[in-house]
């Protein structure tokens, strides 16, 4: 059977990082779980140098991952990737690499409960921008439209909050 994809999205601040950390570090048999920007996240400039604008870095860096996750170099039954991907550029590389089995989860939080997380813990109150809103407005509305399982981390513990991650996967696999 072909490994399970799972792209675990979401806008800074709800909270999909830690989740995916908290996943990793349960040692599950046969999931592996990447983070989109082990990579390298160069600065705006380039990007724009390079790829045209951010959101061509983007694109092609899902479909870089996308390419090497269907590949399954690790052989794992399960494959999470955490990273900030619109789920339609995750759909299109699905198709473009033969992914049958694949699952995108949007992890969202209330806008205030993300702005305290980004202005405190993160340290990043520059990220507590009205841009940031808007990706994540975008994100949610691109899950709706999708019928995406989302992850609601307004009110969870992380330990409640990766419980309802792994059920989703579950339920969403069979």
């Amino acid at each position: 059977m072909a490994p399970l994809i799972v792209v675990v999205t979401g806008a800074s601040g709800v909270g999909k990082t830690t989740l995916v950390h908290a996943l990793d570090e349960q040692q599950l048999p046969g999931v592996r779980c990447y983070y989109f920007d082990s990579v390298g996240v160069p600065e705006p400039a380039e990007m724009r140098a390079t790829f045209g604008s951010a959101e061509a870095w983007q694109a092609a860096t899902t479909e870089r991952w996308i390419a090497h996750l269907a590949r399954n170099p690790d052989g794992a039954e399960v494959l999470v990737l955490d990273g900030q991907i619109r789920p339609s550029e995750v759909m299109a590389a699905f198709r473009r690499h033969g992914v049958t089995r694949g699952r995108i989860v949007l992890i969202d939080c209330s806008h205030e409960v993300r702005e305290a997380r980004l202005r405190g813990e993160r340290g990043q109150p520059d990220l507590a921008s009205a841009r940031m809103a808007e990706w994540a407005a975008y994100l949610r509305g691109q899950a709706d439209a999708l019928d995406l399982p989302i992850v609601d981390t307004s009110a969870l513990t992380v330990a409640e909050a990766a419980k309802t991650l792994i059920d989703t996967l579950r339920s969403h696999d069979a």
